[in-house]
């Protein structure tokens, strides 16, 4: 324990040491006086200020009270709705005014605007100038020559310098255009030049802007010689998207003014920085209008103007990332006895938690929300707090995995035999519903080979009528002995639980185990000699043998499937038994009977009636085992079809038991221990959990894609986007590595089994939901034996159907970013790609279904067979001469 104690204290250590690091510190010049002038809004908050945004004289009076201490003036960009009341409160403070007349298309509010503004002009002293419409022309609202006549109205009327403000280039082009025509230009109509330069929207980098309007000022001066220019916006926001090469931030917005300042005043330049406080409510100029002030909206500085470059709030940022990731640590103390490397995987996972619940922190108290921006964020960080869990769950499996000990708990090679030589009598039932004759014949035989002196056989067919199922049976029961018990049930209630009610009521009263197996499995004779003797410890209430398959030769689909079966019985159960907690799954079982006449007997009320019986019995306090040695071999299911309908069934089962016991493992409500809680509760969640939130995350991220894409509003993050990239890579490095170091399988059948195991994403996240409107569905047979036919129906339709929405989605992300080029436009879109692979598994799983390579046949060009390249059998080249099997001949492999 002391080094898992050293572990975590060096890992919290280099965390912090690495904060250090990482912390930015950037050079700039220092600036010592007052601004000539910023851009002021007396607006706060989110609502626009022509609808309910309306300013207070109090409100105003603090803000300039504010400026007045970094400015000597403030330009204004209207007249009316409360920004009127700005020039005369400004003159308390000793602030000079610059009067906007906002211009648009209205010509009503036009002429109110035009009024207030000379109405200022000629009652407040301290007006020095007016700027007749912001960017008119730019936004093509009015045309040049109306918008001179309205500055050379107001200029009749003041005696201030009026001019308008435009962006450099319109200023330059109008000139040009003007001759062109034989008109009065803007230049010549106006006192001075009120040019906007913002490099950000002209796609320079922050380190390019200064030298850009530097350039451009000198270019103004050298076209408009003897006229007096005003850089009347320049600045740089400090948070929103990248616009291709700009970049906001707030290092990014302090250095570039700082700089800019400084060479500003070098050369006598006139200039008004924009703008003076984050306005929230500018959310609509794509992603940055909130951030261009030198205040935020609490109207605190950003910034320092001398001295390096620094965030102010980085060590709190650190302090939250280094309590949550120790916080988040403590759980690595309650293992039983963890290695280094062990503790030293989960304590980087915790702190790399802690660093992006940071980041999160960060980006909640920096920047503005509308309602749909902080719904949108507030569902995301919602979504992705499960998400984060089982990526946690699951790096913990791999740690243990990987460099933990070896399974305490798992029976490697079956239990040594009694020392008195008595073996408790075993019942084993063997439901059968519709069954092949022949295939649980194969089953009853395995069973009459068992090496175990005390044991009987109930075999139980249910609701099949039809006596060519159920006759050869009852006749082969005959044959095998007394020891075998022929019931046949028709008209029974309760599903599979009802059909094994009945086998316990004609079970022997002297049988102490009952065993359980599926209809298609034939097991080993060693099955209970080598199992029942861990009945020997009276606490042993069950114990559970792995499911195995005897038919993964038959087709590529059933090898895969063959292989994702078996990572679940190799990994997850290996690991749960550790803290015994196991889900039972019926085949292969043995169950003390007391155990289950405590936990009440098959429950009839869920469809996976074993795993609830099994989870019944280790709430009552009963200690369960699990081998994963294979005992038994049974049948895969016969089609895609029947796979899928099989997990939907299992998925639905589950959901099912997850209401019926959740008050069991509230305190004190059962005899659950908390490592069995957490076991049960991280399984659902890793599983129905995963899958549900995997389509839920991918159809709301369908429905955000045209707000992206054409709103220009609400682009998610990449604090949402980059864990779900993450949550996506530690799974697929979860699946490889613990296949490769618990599952024997082949690189190539792993892969399969991979893409067997995300085509089921969609079929789950189904039962989930019908379990979610629904109380029971009825019970469905899994198809086996080769009696179900393939459906015509195409097997991933909806699968197809979203895995096509998700990657034109990303396609039209793509070509509606093609001009601004927003990084977190791409990483969406890459979201996107990754969010389709579970669906286009299930398609490519339905297509593989229906092809030649399916069935293990000759390939035409090499007369080599699927399942010989794959290696599931040595490749038998043909003889010299020999004739190479004719186009469309199937030759189809054997069992193996």
């Amino acid at each position: 324990m002391r080094a898992v104690v050293a572990v975590l204290v060096f890992v919290t250590a280099a965390h912090a040491a690495l904060w250090g690091l990482l912390r930015d510190k950037q050079d700039a010049p220092d600036f010592r006086g007052t601004l000539p002038s910023v851009s002021y809004a007396p607006f706060d908050g989110t609502g626009h200020p022509d609808v309910d945004n309306i300013p207070t004289a109090a409100k105003i009076r603090a803000d300039l009270k504010t400026l007045s201490k970094m400015t000597k003036a403030i330009r204004l960009y209207s007249s009316t709705g409360g920004v009127e009341m700005v020039p005369p409160i400004a003159n308390e403070f000793g602030l000079k005014v610059t009067v906007g007349a906002w211009i648009d298309k209205n010509s009503e509010r036009n002429e109110r605007e035009i009024r207030a503004a000379i109405d200022l002009a000629k009652h407040n002293s301290n007006v020095i100038g007016i700027v007749v419409g912001n960017e008119t022309i730019y936004r093509g609202e009015q045309k040049a020559e109306d918008l001179i006549e309205l500055i050379q109205r107001v200029k009749k009327q003041v005696s201030v310098p009026v001019t308008t403000g435009e962006i450099w280039n319109i200023w330059r082009d109008d000139s040009i255009e003007a001759a062109e025509h034989n008109r009065p230009s803007l230049a010549s109509s106006v006192d001075f030049i009120a040019a906007h330069v913002l490099p950000y929207w002209e796609n320079f980098t922050d380190k390019q802007a200064v030298d850009q309007a530097m350039y451009i000022y000198g270019l103004l001066r050298d076209y408009f010689p003897g006229k007096r220019v005003v850089i009347a916006e320049f600045g740089w926001p400090s948070a929103g998207y990248n616009l291709r090469n700009a970049v906001p931030g707030p290092f990014e917005q302090a250095v570039t003014l700082r700089n800019f300042v400084s060479r500003a005043e070098a050369i006598g330049m006139e200039y008004n920085i924009v703008e003076a406080i984050d306005q929230p409510w500018k959310f609509f100029e794509g992603g940055v209008g909130p951030y261009w002030g030198i205040l935020n909206a609490a109207r605190e500085p950003k910034f320092a103007w001398t001295g390096p470059v620094v965030d102010p709030d980085y060590w709190k940022l650190a302090t939250v990332a280094l309590l949550v990731g120790v916080l988040l640590s403590l759980p690595i103390l309650r293992l039983y006895r963890p290695t280094v490397m062990q503790a030293a995987v989960l304590a980087a996972t915790a702190n790399a938690v802690g660093a992006w619940a940071a980041i999160v922190f960060a980006y909640w108290n920096t920047h503005y929300f509308v309602f749909g921006s902080a719904f949108a964020l507030t569902l995301g960080l919602i979504l992705l707090v499960p998400l984060v869990i089982i990526a946690m769950a699951r790096i913990e499996e791999i740690a243990t995995v990987a460099f933990g000990r070896a399974p305490r708990r798992l029976i490697t090679n079956g239990v040594p035999a009694p020392a008195d030589g008595v073996f408790p009598k075993v019942s084993i039932h063997i439901p059968a519903y519709f069954e092949p004759p022949e295939m649980l014949k194969q089953t009853l035989d395995a069973v009459a080979r068992l090496d175990y002196p005390n044991f009987e056989c109930v075999v139980i067919i249910n609701n099949t009528p039809d006596p060519s199922f159920w006759q050869p049976i009852q006749d082969h029961c005959r044959m095998l002995g007394e020891r075998f018990v022929f019931i046949n049930a028709e008209k029974v209630k309760g599903f599979k639980a009802g059909a094994l009610k009945i086998a316990m009521a004609r079970t022997a009263p002297d049988a102490e185990i009952i065993g359980v197996i599926d209809a298609d499995y034939v097991v080993t004779p060693d099955w209970l000699k080598d199992l029942v003797p861990a009945f020997a410890d009276p606490r042993v209430g069950l114990v559970q043998a792995p499911q195995d398959h005897r038919d993964g030769g038959q087709s590529l689909m059933h090898y895969i499937m063959n292989g994702e079966y078996a990572g679940f019985f190799d990994i997850g159960m290996v690991q749960r038994n550790e803290h015994d907690a196991i889900i039972v799954h019926g085949t292969m079982c043995l169950i003390r009977r007391a155990a289950m006449d405590m936990s009440g007997g098959w429950a009839g009320d869920t469809i996976c009636e074993d795993t609830d019986l099994g989870l019944a019995i280790i709430e009552n306090g009963w200690i369960t085992h699990y081998t994963n040695k294979r005992y038994g071999f049974g049948l895969l299911p016969d089609t895609y079809e029947a796979f899928r309908k099989q997990r939907h069934r299992w998925a639905y089962g589950g959901f099912q038991i997850v209401k019926k016991h959740w008050r069991r493992f509230l305190p004190g409500a059962s005899r659950l221990t908390r490592d069995q809680k957490r076991e049960f509760s991280l399984g659902w969640l890793n599983w129905l959990g995963a899958e549900s939130l995997g389509v839920v995350v991918a159809i709301l991220n369908l429905i955000w894609v045209p707000i992206v894409a054409f709103a220009a509003i609400a682009i998610p993050d990449k604090i949402l986007t980059l864990p779900i990239i993450a949550s996506f890579v530690v799974s697929a490095l979860h699946f490889l590595t613990l296949y490769r170091l618990r599952v024997q399988v082949k690189v190539g059948q792993m892969l399969g089994a991979m893409v067997a195991a995300m085509s089921v994403q969609w079929t789950v996240s189904r039962a989930v939901a019908n379990g979610l409107i629904t109380e029971h569905l009825p019970f469905a047979r899994t198809s086996k034996g080769g009696l179900s036919r393939m459906s015509v129906e195409f097997q991933a339709f909806w699968e197809a159907v979203i895995g096509l929405l998700l990657w034109i989605g990303a396609a039209v992300l793509v070509m509606t970013n093609s001009q601004k080029q927003v990084t977190e436009i791409y990483i969406f879109a890459g979201v996107l790609i990754l969010q389709s692979l579970p669906f286009l598994s299930a398609v490519a799983i339905a297509v593989l279904e229906n092809s030649r390579i399916n069935a293990f046949t000759f390939w035409r060009e090499t007369g080599i067979r699927t399942a010989e390249l794959i290696g599931l059998r040595p490749v038998a080249l043909p003889l010299p001469g020999a004739i190479s099997p004719p186009p469309g001949s199937e030759i189809r492999s054997e069992t193996p």
